[in-house]
This record gives structure tokens, sequence and C-alpha cells, in this order.
């Protein structure tokens, strides 16, 4: 069995080794061209995380790149899908968020102020103690049923990877994010909740997000953010 400190210096080793963007969405089974549905991120060639939860940044980490995007039509009740350019690497959960653009243009939309919910969460795995698994890790794409009853218009979809393998310490933890933009057509008369702002929605001492995964293994794990929203 690998030592606290074998398993940390593995964790130090992928640190560096494997980093992802979420530059593509999947709709109808297809794969969009990077960055076009995408807002680009900072990282698109550094792939470095953001690990502070109270920059700006945390929303869609697209600061340099602030240009626009072409929106994509997506049917409500319809799979979405979020596609990494490897897979998501790090030991950790996934949440995905979603906005929707009060002027009816995400083009211009920041996504300020307490308008997010969360749609799906990706979640670990615990046995009381025994082991820990992280169901995300290793996956190429995530993908979620948009709730039928979630109102026609144009939304913000954040998707958040938070990997946990050096989130021993404050500030440990890592997170990559993008945004993309759609346009929900035949949707409902939903009303999404818990409604939360980006950032401001943790504070980074969240158990879920400060936490050690290796020893002890944590007997239960708590998904950070709000519940999510089904519609």
């Amino acid at each position: 069995m690998l030592s606290f400190a074998a398993l940390a210096l593995c964790s130090l080793f992928s640190h560096v080794q494997a980093h992802y963007t979420f530059p593509s969405l999947i709709v109808g089974g297809t794969t969009t061209p990077e960055w076009a549905n995408v807002r680009q991120t900072n990282n698109y060639q550094s792939q470095a995380p953001v690990t502070d939860v109270t920059s700006a940044d945390f929303r869609c980490y697209n600061s340099d790149f602030p240009k626009a995007v072409s929106t994509i039509s997506v049917a409500a009740g319809s799979t979405l899908g979020i596609a990494c350019d490897q897979t998501i690497y790090h030991p950790g959960v996934v949440n995905v968020y979603m906005a929707k653009a009060p002027n009816g243009n995400v083009s211009t939309f920041t996504g300020d102020g307490a308008v997010w919910f969360k749609v799906y969460e990706i979640t670990a795995a615990t046995d009381g103690g025994k082991t820990i698994t992280f169901p995300a890790q290793n996956v190429p794409s995530v993908s979620f049923t948009i709730p039928k009853s979630l109102p026609t218009g144009q939304y913000l979809v954040r998707m958040e990877a938070l990997a946990l393998h050096a989130a021993t310490t404050f500030g440990g933890a890592q997170w990559y994010i993008s945004c993309g933009q759609v346009s929900v057509t035949g949707g409902g008369s939903g009303t999404p909740g818990p409604l939360v702002s980006i950032p401001g929605v943790y504070t980074g001492n969240e158990p879920g997000i400060l936490i050690n995964i290796y020893y002890p293994i944590p007997a239960t794990y708590t998904q950070p953010g709000p519940a999510v929203w089904r519609g």
C-alpha cells in the first residue's frame, strides 16, 4: 500500500501533468468546434486551474478573452453535453450551473448577481471510510438533461470540475471551468432555484472543498453548492 507521502508525491506529479479545459458542447450527439459555443478561457493554452473562489474569473474564467461566441439552440428536455479536451484526470466532483440572460441576449450577459442555479452534479461515492471513489474521474465529457420545465430563453451553462487531489489545505482545491452559450427552445414555466451568485457560492472552507481524500479516508462526502434543480 502506498504511504501518505507517496500519495502526496503522486498528487504533485499529476498536478503538473494532467490539467484540462472544456472547450466544446455536445448537442444532438455532435461535438461543436472548440471555443465556437464556449467562451474561450484564460487557460486554453496553459490549462491552469482557478483556485481563488472569490476571483471574478471563478465565474467563466474568460477575462483575457471577452469576445463574443456563437449561441447554439438546444431543446428543453434534451441532452446537453460538455466535452473535455482530454479527460477529467484528477479525482474530484462536477457541478453544472445555468443562468438566464435577463435581456434575452446571452452574448452580452456577464452572469452578475444571484442568477445561477445548479442543474447537474456528479458527486463522490463513499462507504463509511473504507474507500472513496470519484465517478467523474477519467470521463471525456459530462452530459445531462435540460429540465423540460426550464423557461425558453438564452442561458450561460457553466461547467465546474472540482479537483481534490491537493485540497488538504485552503486554496489547494482546483477548479476547471468553462461557460457555454445556449438558446433553450420549447421550454416550460418552471422556476429554477435556489439561485446563487458566482463568485460567492463557496467560501473555500466547505467540507467538500477543504478535504483530505487520502488519509483518513472520508466516511462521507458533502457536495458543495446548492441542491440540483430538476424542474
